[in-house]
């Protein structure tokens, strides 16, 4: 393995630390990464509030803890938009019952009445 292979899978490391709640590699302290973790994980769900307060004010303060665990499970993928993440995250919340799916189409997608 090159260095460069090494430098690159310690990465993946630190970045499993921070965003997935994996452990903590060698080298690193473990105190300053999960106060890292904490504050990426926070502006995480303050833009998803920003994004989607509509999921913020249905969840009430469940919002938070919710958003939380599913977050851990579910890190940003690298090539997604965070209204696409925040899509998966509503799913999320209609497939574990934590939220009913509405009921009927948003305004804009039915079709005009003749």
């Amino acid at each position: 393995m090159t260095q460069r292979d090494k430098l690159a899978a310690r990465q993946r490391e630190l970045l499993r630390a921070l965003l997935a709640g994996g452990q903590v590699p060698a080298g690193f302290d473990a105190h300053r990464v999960a106060v890292e973790a904490r504050a990426l994980q926070s502006k995480r769900r303050s833009v998803a509030a920003r994004l989607r307060p509509d999921l913020a004010e249905r969840l009430g303060t469940e919002f938070r803890p919710l958003f939380d665990t599913w977050a851990l499970d579910h890190p940003k993928p690298v090539d997604s938009s965070f209204r696409a993440d925040l899509d998966r995250f509503e799913s999320w919340l209609y497939a574990g019952g934590h939220l009913d799916p509405p009921r009927t189409l948003r305004r804009w997608l039915r079709r005009p009445a003749r």
